[in-house]
């Protein structure tokens, strides 16, 4: 699978100073020789703006860094990388997220940042926990891990004008717990992880646009188109290997889907369905014909 055209926004010039707030980088990690060893140095960064620089550096340098595709290497545990300060709560432990409030705004942006914070670590995460794959997969996930640095910075800057920083609020863990869940297959990971909980994203975000527009908030309305528009490509992706991976294993998509969300007790599929995005990124017409209820186009 060729890789779409890396997105000119998704890489600040050096020396410009993000707005999530915190101590200015130290030096860089250590070099690696290469792209996965780079991809988990990057994944155990506990500074936000650290772990933006250093995907945004690999990503830059890529071309020039062999992939080294088959070395397996054992997990050093501590992963991933995150603020010390960030307290993780149950979901139903969290505030109110409305829109209408100040404070709910902060709620939701907070969530939505924190769940592109943890996009970049489950890239990264793809990048080197998974030997033997082709080439193009390890650069498809970079790609995702830049962009998804990229919207990350953009709701910490609309954070920021709303006096609120990443880590100053609690947030849930939901997307690393199936991360952690699939560790050992990355046909499950493909499986679960875009294709299922960032889909979800997809179906939510506009909705919460129009509430946002309600709100009068022009500019999130704005950074959340741009994240939409980037995640149809990154569940594109991980459309593209799982289907990969099942025609290489000779299972059938469909039915092992099934299967894997039992296996691994996946949220369950509920509407409202984006069935234009999933479409766009990839989905079948018999998967979106199994999401739709009487009635529905």
């Amino acid at each position: 699978m060729s890789t779409r055209p890396r997105n000119t926004g998704a890489t600040r010039q050096a020396g410009a100073q993000p707005p999530w707030g915190g101590p200015a980088p130290a030096e860089a990690p250590p070099a690696d020789t290469t792209l996965r060893g780079r991809a988990l140095q990057a994944l155990h960064l506990c500074d936000p703006r650290q772990k933006v620089d250093a995907v945004q550096a690999l990503a830059r340098e890529s071309v020039e860094l062999p992939v080294d595709a088959d070395t397996t290497w054992s997990d050093p545990g501590g992963l991933p990388g995150r603020p010390p300060q960030m307290v993780l709560v149950p979901p139903a432990h969290l505030a109110r997220r409305s829109p209408f409030t100040l404070a709910g705004r902060q709620a939701l942006l907070h969530a939505l940042a924190h769940i592109e914070f943890n996009a970049i670590n489950l890239a990264l995460d793809a990048v080197w926990r998974f030997a033997g794959m082709p080439e193009a997969y390890y650069r498809d996930w970079l790609l995702v891990a830049a962009e998804e640095a990229h919207h990350f910075s953009l709701l910490c800057e609309h954070l920021e004008s709303l006096d609120c920083r990443y880590a100053d609020l609690p947030a849930h863990d939901g997307l690393w717990a199936m991360v952690e869940k699939t560790r050992g297959d990355v046909l499950a990971r493909m499986a679960l992880v875009p294709r299922t909980l960032e889909a979800r994203g997809l179906d939510a975000t506009p909705p919460m646009q129009a509430r946002l527009q309600q709100a009068g908030d022009h500019r999130a309305v704005e950074i959340l188109a741009v994240i939409l528009r980037d995640e149809v490509g990154h569940v594109a992706i991980g459309n593209h290997w799982y289907r990969f991976l099942c025609a290489q294993r000779g299972l059938d998509p469909l039915a092992h889907y099934a299967e894997l969300a039992r296996r691994h007790e996946a949220p369950p599929l509920r509407p409202p369905f984006n069935l234009e995005a999933r479409r766009r990124a990839g989905f079948t017409s018999e998967e979106l014909a199994l999401l739709r209820r009487p009635g529905d186009p």
